[in-house]
């Protein structure tokens, strides 16, 4: 970045709240929402990684979910946390991009690898004979690779956009973490075009991954009526699982973008949701839905108590 166009090194967030005593009790909920997401999500890696009942791709993609689940809140909510202790809530230029960066890296990717389950789902419902020939594991490292890349190349485009943008005299950001259309409200340019462009390139890949993601359990659904009860049971729980995590990752965001901006206080709530709770929310509502990731977590504790003693 060229200071020739950037006098600002640092910004200032403005924060969630105002008021000390709320931000302090804050404080307490969020770092408990924060562990609750590493602990959680860190058993779900753990248990599929060491569980040899839970080598089949869905699992095996679900540890990458929970993996890209802990990165994804770890860009916001240290520092938010650590923020609402602190009386003026500063970041640098740099650390801004960057958190930027890393945020939508690992939304995009999270939204790839939502994609890559339901196709896993598909597969393994309405083509059951050959899924295991389909579901290779040369293709769930492919489609995993996939994720990230697309989430990488996404994330190069929003911040080769951002960094051309001069930034010489406001720098208050009425928001608790660094997002694109907050720092863009701050440039000494118009950024009507810029904002076009980011919005559509997030825009794009949610509303398509959305759609893929909807017309394909709608296939699901559709393909069940030819299963077994219990066939049919068994394949509904799983992909209730999947369809509330798509539907609480999606549905802020569809919130948020699809809307005129009105008062930033609603979009900063709707984005604490995103942000900090849906990460926690993931890990209990798989193993919650799934038998055979409960009895997987029981065996792993049973031998590591059983190795304590």
């Amino acid at each position: 970045m060229e200071s020739s166009t950037n006098n600002v090194t640092e910004l200032i967030f403005t924060g969630l709240f105002q008021d000390p005593e709320v931000q302090r009790v804050c404080f307490v909920v969020f770092l408990l929402v924060y562990l609750a997401t590493v602990v959680g999500n860190g058993l779900i890696v753990l248990t599929v990684n060491v569980s040899k009942s839970l080598h089949s791709p869905m699992y095996f993609f679900l540890s990458y979910l929970s993996l890209v689940e802990i990165t994804y809140s770890s860009t916001v909510v240290p520092k938010f946390i650590t923020d609402l202790l602190a009386k003026i809530k500063t970041i640098s230029l740099e650390g801004c991009v960057t958190q930027i960066f890393f945020f939508h890296f690992f939304g995009v990717t999270e939204i790839l690898l939502l994609v890559v389950m339901a196709y896993d789902r598909y597969v393994a419902i309405c083509k059951p004979l050959h899924y295991m020939n389909i579901m290779s594991r040369q293709l769930c490292h492919v489609l995993v690779t996939g994720s990230w890349l697309g989430g990488f190349f996404h994330s190069i485009i929003q911040i080769l956009i951002t960094i051309q943008l001069p930034f010489c005299g406001p720098n208050v950001i009425d928001h608790y973490f660094c997002d694109l259309q907050p720092l863009f409200k701050l440039a000494c340019t118009d950024t009507s075009v810029e904002g076009v462009i980011v919005l559509a390139n997030s825009g794009l890949i949610a509303l398509c991954s959305f759609l893929i993601l909807v017309s394909s359990y709608i296939v699901i659904l559709f393909n069940l009526r030819n299963h077994s009860a219990e066939g049919r049971r068994k394949a509904l729980s799983t992909c209730a699982s999947h369809i509330t995590v798509v539907l609480l990752f999606f549905g802020p965001a569809i919130f948020l973008y699809m809307r005129p901006s009105s008062t930033f206080t609603e979009d900063k709530l709707v984005a604490v949701f995103y942000t900090v709770v849906t990460p926690m929310l993931n890990p209990i509502i798989y193993t919650l839905r799934n038998a055979e990731v409960k009895i997987a977590m029981r065996r792993l504790w049973g031998k590591k108590n059983s190795g304590m003693e």
